[in-house]
């Protein structure tokens, strides 16, 4: 039997916006969640661009989302983690951001 990999404790995390935004998921905060975003933040999911404000409530909010961090990389913009929901199950996957200005205007997630 393996032991479950080891996670990052979410005030570990390096970069400050990254930080934030794992906290505001792990949490169910919608309100601090978007207030990490920039007004005009985008996003994919499997490559595939998708509509923000549809995704973030299905797949984060409305089915109580929650990260638990593997490993992060390039200054903390990049993560590999364990996300579930109570839609999915949980899964291993890869998230990464541009940040501008201390908020994220983009993120990339998908299966890792």
């Amino acid at each position: 039997m393996r032991s479950p990999p080891v996670t990052i404790s979410v005030d570990k995390l390096t970069e400050p916006a990254v930080r934030e935004f794992v906290s505001a998921v792990n949490a169910h905060d919608r309100e601090r969640f978007m207030a990490v975003l920039t007004s005009d933040a985008t996003m994919t999911d499997d490559g595939s661009d998708r509509d923000l404000q549809d995704w973030v409530d299905r797949e984060i909010f409305d089915s109580r989302g929650h990260m638990d961090v593997e490993n992060e990389s390039a200054g903390g913009r990049e993560l590999i983690a364990r996300y579930r929901n109570d839609t999915w199950g949980e899964m291993r996957t890869k998230w990464r951001f541009t940040v501008e200005d201390g908020k994220v205007s983009r993120f990339d997630t998908g299966q890792a």
